[in-house]
Parts: structure tokens; sequence; C-alpha cells
């Protein structure tokens, strides 16, 4: 299944929002809702930690990928993460999964963002937030 995913979006991917390479590998399913951008993604145990759980790292790459694909939806441009900081709650075991990326406060220059993961069963996975350099 991962070599699959792998070749798939080696051949797939276009260097852009919503279809770079990270997002076709992690089988992202991008889409923007009332300020916000949703993410629903297939949960794979090639991307699971050895403990056997989904990745702390990649769950964090998919929440900043949700905050940032909401600020070039929003701004029209793209953002810079300037940090971001992660909390994990509970693993993440069954899919399919899903992320939401919210502004706190849009600024001209720098922003405030949220994003949350859930599982299949609406529990909470996951919570960060990040500061943002807006696009020039």
């Amino acid at each position: 299944m991962a070599r699959g995913r792998i070749e798939s979006a080696l051949t797939n991917y276009k260097q852009e929002f919503g279809s770079f390479f990270i997002a076709k590998m992690l089988g992202l399913e991008i889409l923007y809702q009332e300020n916000s951008c949703i993410i629903k993604f297939p949960v794979e145990d090639f991307l699971f930690n050895p403990q056997g759980t989904y990745h702390g790292g990649m769950l964090a790459t998919i929440m900043d990928i949700s905050m940032g694909h909401l600020i070039k939806e929003i701004a029209g441009k793209a953002g810079i993460t300037l940090e971001m900081k992660n909390q994990f709650l509970r693993p993440l075991t069954n899919g399919p999964a899903s992320c939401e990326g919210k502004f706190i406060r849009q600024g001209r220059s720098v922003s405030f963002l949220e994003s949350r993961i859930w599982d299949s069963n609406q529990k909470l996975i996951a919570h960060g937030t990040s500061t943002w350099k807006m696009g020039s």
C-alpha cells in the first residue's frame, strides 16, 4: 500500500496548493467551508509509529497544511509558518480522520491560527496553534 501511494504521488503531484507531493502521499482531501480548511485523510498503518499509532509528525504536518491552505484560500497568497505548538491528546488508530484549520485572529502581516484533528468517532486527537507571516 505504501509503495502504491508513493508511486501515485510521484506520478500525479503538482507543485501547487492542494496537490503537492506530501498532500498526495498522505491521501489528503482538502476542502474549504465557511472560513475554515477541512482535510479528510485515511489512517493507514504504513504511517504509524513503532507504538502502533499514526505518527505525531504526520499529524503536525496535516495541521500545518490545513492552516497554510486556509491562508492561501482567504488571503490569496501563501503564508509562512513562524511557530507552531501541538498537543497530542490521544492516539489515532482508526480512520478516516478529519482536520480543521481556522483563524484565531487574521492580521495584515501576522495571523494566528488553530487546527484540530478528530478520529472517525469524532474524538479529538490533536490540537495545534500557530503564528503565520502573511504573504506579501
